[in-house]
């Protein structure tokens, strides 16, 4: 039988990095697409996914740019011919005022966390539903839950996140596509570098990427809407 393909966006650093490594870890020969902007680091991550005896390609692309995401689409689709699991990781957190932000900093986070969820699952969720199984993780956060201060472009966008996702659950679910939404807490990652808080306290990357890997081998017959994760010790 052949192995699953899954393909990880922001598979880079942080959480996306380590999901692929678990990925291959768990599932020996599993074929793994690759994307994101930085290809220096997507190749670290292909070579340690390969190490653990995966099949990784990289396609390196802006997620959020329409024209990125349809050559993306047909690579892929070239390549591997479909996708069984697609994991929506890319994004970016920025501090922000409301008052102060300017135009362009919203769109921007808008762009990478929300507007590149929608385009890559408007890609890939067709051909999810033409085989009749699928399972897309959508990436949004505790900030996609409850609002904090200088949240305004990231808090926004996740909750965009969080809507969606929950559109994409109600029209897939009798199409055998499954869609489960993540919300993480302070996990140790490159987003918190230099924030100084202590990483101690943190949820390590492992965990969080586990997650998604012990939702997906659940029973088709089951999904999981939502998982919320936050350090023992609570939110920062």
């Amino acid at each position: 039988m052949a192995k699953p393909v899954v393909l990880i966006t922001g598979a880079s650093q942080g959480i996306g990095a380590e999901i692929a490594k678990t990925f291959a870890r768990e599932i020996p020969g599993v074929r793994l697409a690759l994307s994101a902007r930085n290809a220096k680091n997507l190749a670290k991550t292909q070579a340690a996914c390969a190490k653990l005896g995966a099949i990784a390609e990289v396609f390196v692309g802006d997620v959020a740019d329409e024209t990125a995401v349809e050559k993306m689409h047909a690579a892929v689709t070239k390549r591997f011919k479909r996708v069984d699991v697609l994991i929506n990781n890319a994004g970016k957190f920025e501090p922000t005022d409301f008052l102060t932000m300017a135009v362009a900093d919203f769109d921007r986070l808008i762009d990478a966390n929300l507007r590149s969820l929608f385009l890559v699952s408007r890609a890939f969720a067709p051909g999810m539903v033409k085989q009749g199984s699928g399972h897309i993780f959508n990436m949004s956060s505790i900030a996609g839950q409850q609002a904090y201060p200088q949240g305004a472009g990231y808090c926004a966008a996740k909750f965009g996140v969080t809507g969606l996702s929950k559109v994409m659950r109600t029209e897939l679910m009798d199409k055998g596509v499954r869609v489960t939404t993540v919300y993480p807490g302070a996990t140790v990652s490159p987003s918190w570098r230099g924030s100084g808080f202590d990483r101690k306290l943190m949820m390590p990357t492992r965990d969080v990427a586990r997650a998604f890997f012990d939702v997906y081998r659940m029973s088709k017959n089951t999904v999981v809407e939502d998982i919320v994760l936050r350090p023992q010790g609570g939110d920062f």
